[in-house]
């Protein structure tokens, strides 16, 4: 079972419906969109796969055991994890971000991403008899240039989820894990709307944004053991940029 957090639209939902299909059981999470997460969920279960969906709010320690709690009971036991659940915060310039804003973007995008993988390590490691598995983390592009205007702040919550995972993945190489990371570029999500998509293309190499799958697939390639040999390692998806 393979829990994926922030599934329920965009990426989150093109990676777990790209792993269901590889045969894997996917914990959809969410964290108020039932209705997209339950779509995803439909979505699975119609192509003969496995899936339910979980809400919890990764910026809660407390919240990320329950739902690998509620997870193992429903789906069994974890091989995997990939942390897709972000926000882009309010934006503004540095002088103007507001502490209550900054708490959140950082209690979700980095501080959930370390919750979810402490409960994986209890449940993956060797060293508590766990049978080894892979974790992806998600980041962006903007981690290493640094993010569009007014987006200073989600850049370097996005710099600490790849620090981390090239720490993280060095402390627990030897229990079994692998832990990766991908940084989309701009992406065809809710987030990135058709006008916007319209502008950004021509900054891009190739000439326009990704799409949800592109991402899904890098992300399924590391999970899979055809990426046994890597760890510790952010890999870009961004046309170029």
């Amino acid at each position: 079972m393979i829990i994926v957090t922030g599934a329920s639209r965009g990426i989150g939902a093109a990676i777990a419906r790209n792993l269901a299909a590889t045969g894997a059981a996917i914990a959809v999470n969410f964290s108020h969109d039932a209705t997209g997460a339950g779509d995803v969920v439909a979505d699975i279960v119609a192509r003969g796969g496995k899936a339910k969906s979980f809400q919890a709010d990764v910026g809660s320690k407390a919240a990320v055991e329950d739902l690998f709690r509620a997870a193992e009971r429903d789906l069994g036991r974890l091989s995997g994890l990939v942390n897709c659940a972000g926000v882009l915060g309010t934006g503004g310039r540095t002088e103007d971000c507001l502490t209550e804003d900054l708490e959140r973007l950082f209690a979700i995008n980095v501080m959930g991403v370390m919750y979810c993988c402490g409960a994986a390590v209890k449940r993956l490691s060797s060293r508590y008899d766990g049978p080894g598995g892979a974790i992806v983390n998600i980041s962006s592009a903007a981690a290493r240039l640094g993010g569009m205007a007014g987006r200073v702040a989600y850049a370097a919550s996005k710099g600490a989820v790849e620090s981390f995972t090239k720490g993280f993945a060095n402390e627990v190489a030897g229990e079994g894990i692998r832990v990766n990371a991908v940084a989309p570029g701009y992406v065809a999500t809710d987030m990135i709307g058709p006008e916007m998509r319209a502008k950004l293309a021509p900054n891009v190499p190739l000439g326009r944004v990704g799409e949800p799958e592109e991402i899904a697939g890098a992300v399924a390639w590391l999970m899979s053991d055809a990426a046994s040999y890597v760890t510790g390692t952010v890999v870009s998806v961004a046309g170029g940029r």
